[in-house]
């Protein structure tokens, strides 16, 4: 009973939340795409020219989000967009999309033959692991799917380039924030209007690596 009174109420949410509207609107896939645009009008990041690789995009709302940035008022992508998710995604005009796994050296290797040598100024990743509720699990997860996506960056962003991540408050989060200090010589948290008050995600943008 309470698990359905629960769901009852998330969906109500959900239905009144003003970001959800706003999205449906402006054809965003996922009110996600309002936590990237707060981010980069804060941190004055994304310029047009700019090759931008998108880590687990779909849906694709921070892909559309990367378009306009990128497109501009005439609507022609000027520089490169690049998404990777293991899912399908829809397609997104100027976005080339690969389905894989970017573990994978078969995935790794498309994205190269795309790059065509040229190296990335922004890393942008909103993934998440699927959460089972105990806490030592799931902290590892994200824990892991941080390293993973700072690792990506180190090896493919130019050296004042910038990574956008997904993170979670609790337990790693300290041993998370660490490690990205390490590698890059700014790091900061972002908390973005459109995260939700209740969730512990936080956002780290993560910039000028360290040589």
């Amino acid at each position: 009973m309470a698990k359905n009174k629960f769901s009852k109420e998330w969906i109500q949410q959900h239905i009144n939340d003003p970001y959800v509207k706003m999205a449906q609107q402006k054809g965003y896939r996922a009110r996600a795409a309002f936590k990237l645009t707060e981010i980069l009008d804060t941190e004055k990041l994304m310029q047009r020219g700019d090759i931008v690789v998108d880590l687990g995009s779909a849906p694709g709302s921070w892909s559309q989000v990367a378009r306009e940035r990128l497109a501009g008022a005439g609507g022609v992508v000027t520089g490169r967009i690049i998404a990777l998710d293991m899912l399908p995604m829809e397609p997104v005009a100027g976005v080339e999309f690969i389905q894989g796994d970017f573990r994978e050296d078969s995935v790794l290797e498309q994205l190269k033959i795309l790059l065509e040598g040229q190296q990335v100024d922004l890393v942008i990743s909103d993934m998440a692991p699927n959460l089972s509720g105990v806490g030592s699990a799931d902290s590892a997860r994200i824990q892991h799917l941080c390293d993973l996506a700072l690792e990506f960056s180190c090896s493919y962003l130019k050296p004042d380039g910038a990574l956008i991540i997904k993170a979670f408050h609790g337990s790693g989060f300290s041993q998370i924030v660490e490690s990205f200090k390490q590698r890059f010589q700014r790091v900061v948290e972002r908390k973005p209007k459109a995260s939700r008050d209740k969730s512990s995600e936080t956002f780290l943008v993560a910039r000028r690596l360290k040589r």
